[in-house]
């Protein structure tokens, strides 16, 4: 017996049987599971951020109408104006005013006007013909010659046929007039390069000024400044 026992003790044990492999198909479910659960969530947080705004809405739409309710309480009955045709003005600012330029313009005409009244003037002084027009006193065409108004714009005749001279001058004249130009020079030369040295230019830009409205008065330059081969003028603003 106790051999027998000892046989059975002695035999070996039986080696543990390994568990079968997983199917390679199935080794992704946890992966899959997890990804679905974080989905969701994230979808309740969302869900959840929604509820709040639209509650907040609501509450805020609840206080606007009770706001207007408050109001409407206590301003009480109204009557609507009756429209009465007038226009609301537009709030755009008004133009800048050139306040400077018609305080200077206002001073040159006080400081000019004369008493006496008549003809347009041409006068001899110096043996060159100057010019105001009428209501304006000498005062203007002295001033004029001694350089009391700064020369801000300059016309050069040179070379120029007596038809383009023409149209030169008046476009001159317009241009200085829109530019705010008030005294002008222009140079029509002393006729030395004309036949029989004859000035063309001299009494042909004298005539077509006298006859320009824009021009107040107009003078020939002193010596230093071209002398008779140069007019100033003065301009209206």
């Amino acid at each position: 017996m106790k051999s027998r026992r000892n046989q059975h003790r002695a035999a070996p044990e039986a080696p543990a049987t390994s568990a079968a492999p997983l199917n390679p198909a199935l080794a992704g479910l946890k992966q899959v599971h997890q990804a679905l659960k974080a989905g969701q969530a994230e979808r309740q947080r969302a869900a959840e951020a929604a509820a709040l705004a639209a509650s907040a809405a609501a509450a805020a739409s609840r206080t606007s109408v009770e706001d207007a309710r408050v109001f409407r309480r206590l301003v009480g009955a109204v009557t609507p104006l009756k429209p009465n045709g007038r226009v609301r003005p537009r709030g755009e600012p008004p133009p800048a005013l050139p306040l400077q330029r018609w305080a200077d313009d206002d001073a040159v005409l006080r400081e000019s006007v004369s008493d006496e009244y008549g003809a347009e003037w041409l006068l001899e002084s110096d043996d060159s013909l100057s010019y105001r027009r009428s209501g304006l006193g000498p005062d203007v065409t002295r001033k004029l010659r001694r350089g009391h108004w700064t020369v801000t714009a300059q016309l050069d005749l040179h070379g120029l046929r007596v038809e383009e001279a023409r149209e030169a001058v008046a476009e001159f004249l317009r241009a200085c007039v829109a530019r705010e130009r008030r005294c002008v020079r222009i140079i029509h030369g002393k006729g030395l390069g004309s036949v029989n040295r004859t000035p063309v230019l001299k009494e042909k830009v004298r005539r077509w000024l006298s006859q320009k409205s824009e021009v107040l008065a107009f003078v020939e330059a002193r010596p230093n400044d071209g002398g008779e081969g140069v007019v100033l003028a003065l301009l209206r603003a």
